[in-house]
């Protein structure tokens, strides 16, 4: 009688490690969300932060006085600006490329200033106009490669991260900076800076 109910029970837990097995083999479960919805899984830098941060430094670099002072020195034209290098001082990798892009699309968006291509941008547009030149192309659709726009300004600036941690539990810190610089006096015109603070508490249970 004895053995029968061990013999019961190691069926039940070969059931259990079975089911286990199988559940951990299992597919992923797929759920569609919206592309604007926050979703912070792990703590780290995400695209809700990028996001963000580019649009409310943006709005403050365009609320500061050089923009008033250049728009009454430069009647009737908008500043032009190009963002250069955003590096990435954090321990984390950190696709700065989305960074960048969500900058040039807040500014361009914002209507209030002129946006020129990025350098690697410019020598693709520079080897079309070239090829432009080689016959194939009707004259009057060519365009000229001395007519590009000089920028006026440049936007560049880092992210850095700080992590304090504790058993179970850490804080992760990231902070922007940007500055906007004016390429004909290398004089900076405004300084930026927004930080993020991140409370994470790690699941007892692991597999």
């Amino acid at each position: 009688m004895r053995r029968c109910k061990l013999g019961n029970l190691y069926k039940m837990l070969a059931l259990m490690v079975l089911t286990l097995l199988f559940a951990s083999c299992a597919g992923p479960s797929v759920k569609r969300t919206e592309v604007d919805e926050t979703i912070d899984l792990s703590g780290r830098w995400n695209d809700t932060d990028s996001r963000l941060v580019a649009e409310e430094m943006i709005l403050d670099c365009l609320e500061r006085p050089w923009l008033e002072r250049y728009q009454t020195s430069h009647p009737g034209k908008a500043p032009t600006v190009i963002v250069a290098t955003v590096k990435n001082r954090s321990y984390e990798h950190i696709n700065t490329q989305v960074f960048i892009k969500d900058l040039e699309r807040t500014l361009i968006n914002s209507g209030r200033v002129q946006f020129v291509a990025s350098k690697d941008e410019r020598i693709e547009l520079r080897q079309e106009k070239a090829d432009q030149q080689q016959g194939f192309t009707d004259p009057q659709t060519q365009k000229s490669i001395y007519k590009e726009v000089g920028a006026d300004f440049m936007l560049q600036g880092s992210i850095n991260a700080i992590k304090d941690e504790i058993k179970g539990k850490y804080v992760m810190l990231y902070q922007v900076n940007l500055e906007l610089i004016e390429l004909e006096t290398n004089l900076k015109k405004w300084i930026g800076q927004k930080e993020i603070k991140k409370v994470v508490k790690r699941s007892r249970y692991t597999w």
